[in-house]
């Protein structure tokens, strides 16, 4: 009896021909034709190889979903964050607001006085926007900014401590995202690492008698994604200012997820400002953009003058600036800290904290009907209280009250494949799998009307 699979071997239509056949259009023009033509070619050659082509082979609306299949993952989508960590590393951290890319617009997909003077016609300075705004923002005398936080610690490392000693507190010897570890990180700037007290006490003591003619700087790492509790001492940024002044030292703060506001009016701890370790005597004040900030990408350096200046003109940062469409985002979202009346409103990520539980809840129900419209009777789904954090390393072991839509099943097996299926979906929602329940936390539901519309095309599952 002839083998049905060499059969349907014979009948494999060529490459050209799927890529004409109008039921592949659309994933030709979303994805372009050679990266259709080498998935195609891949699909029938491993069926060559294995002999065993799927019954569908010589389908080309099948052709067109399996080319999808593999595609379209491939690519940045968006997606919904319903995870509970609002800001997520691996889902992009601080969302912007629409504003900000409406108003970079014509900035950005035009010419734009990036580095020209208009008044004089000369050179210009093309932080010159961003550094203005810092100041007033930071009471800084001066800043500076490369591509992130960790760009701008090894900046000033090796700006200032290249082939010297740099004390630092065992206690802050941090891991930050990816495994990047702060020895590391000054080893490759060129700096040699002094560790100095214990891992829960550190007194000024300790960096005192540390110091010597080979010392360059004194560095403070702010514990934005760590806590040590207990039997702890640290010295505070005022004693650190007096004791590098008195060696003609520059005390740098590398203060990470960098807030200009205070968090306490959300319920959440209160996290030292830039303005305020300046105001304490730190003589530069590093931190970063995506995180508490909730702006874009970028290391923001702000301090005295000279010191920003040397920064600035270390022939790395060029390999570390930032680029037009950071430079005119941060423009733009520092400029909504100046303006107090809209800022709570236009940022994303400040409009998340002010959510209260009632208004969470009421944004629950909908989605809470569509998915018992969509899902078999044996899942249980409701609207419960549950616990957000801010993530990013920003404000450790601090959670928020906020609301959730709880998803359970008698097997564990349908809600990963619950799970599953929603990551899988046009736009694709991201929740948490917790102890026998699926979260779908409400902070994040939004726009509603678009999380709504996703959920529709929910398949049941088993």
């Amino acid at each position: 009896m002839p083998d049905p699979s060499i059969a349907r071997l014979r009948t494999l239509p060529g490459v050209d021909s799927l890529l004409n056949d109008p039921a592949l259009a659309a994933v030709v023009d979303r994805h372009g034709p050679e990266a259709v033509k080498e998935a195609l070619r891949d699909l029938q050659a491993r069926w060559r190889e294995s002999r065993s082509p799927p019954p569908w082979c010589a389908d080309p609306g099948a052709y067109a979903r399996a080319v999808a299949a593999r595609l379209d993952p491939a690519g940045y989508r968006r997606v919904f964050n319903l995870t509970g960590t609002l800001l997520h590393t691996n889902l992009g951290r601080a969302p912007l607001p629409e504003s900000a890319l409406d108003a970079i617009r014509p900035l950005v997909t035009g010419a734009m006085n990036l580095e020209f003077d208009l008044a004089t016609g000369a050179r210009g300075d093309r932080e010159a926007p961003v550094a203005a705004r810092l100041r007033r923002l930071t009471g800084a005398p001066a800043a500076t900014v490369v591509n992130n936080c960790a760009a701008a610690l090894m900046l000033v490392l090796n700006t200032f401590a290249l082939g010297r000693t740099v004390p630092v507190s065992r206690g802050e010897l941090i891991e930050i995202g990816g495994s990047f570890r702060l020895p590391e990180i000054m080893t490759r700037a060129g700096c040699r690492l002094l560790e100095v007290g214990a891992t829960n006490r550190t007194r000024l003591a300790d960096y005192s008698n540390a110091i010597d003619a080979d010392t360059a700087l004194l560095l403070k790492v702010h514990p934005s994604n760590y806590r040590i509790s207990g039997f702890t001492a640290a010295p505070g940024v005022r004693d650190l200012a007096d004791l590098a002044a008195t060696h003609a030292l520059p005390l740098c703060v590398d203060l990470g997820s960098g807030a200009l506001l205070d968090f306490a009016r959300f319920g959440l701890p209160h996290e030292p400002t830039p303005r305020e370790l300046l105001d304490q005597g730190a003589d530069l004040v590093i931190f970063s953009g995506d995180k508490l900030l909730g702006a874009v990408q970028a290391g923001l350096i702000v301090g005295r003058a000279d010191l920003v200046r040397a920064c600035a003109e270390n022939p790395m940062k060029r390999a570390l600036r930032a680029d037009k469409v950071t430079l005119a985002l941060l423009d733009h979202l520092l400029g909504l800290y100046e303006r107090p009346d809209v800022l709570e409103h236009e940022l994303p990520m400040l409009r998340w904290l002010q959510q209260d539980e009632a208004a969470l809840h009421a944004r629950g129900d909908p989605v809470a009907r569509r998915l018992r419209e969509r899902l078999p009777d044996r899942y249980t789904i409701d609207v419960r209280s549950s616990r957000a954090e801010m993530g990013s390393g920003s404000l450790p072991e601090e959670t928020l009250p906020s609301m959730a839509v709880a998803i359970t099943h008698p097997e564990d097996r349908a809600l990963r494949e619950l799970v599953d299926a929603l990551r899988r979906l046009p736009i694709p929602v991201i929740g948490r799998l917790n102890q026998g329940t699926v979260l779908l936390d409400l902070r994040g539901a939004e726009p509603l009307d678009d999380l709504l519309a996703a959920l529709e095309a929910l398949d049941p599952a088993p």
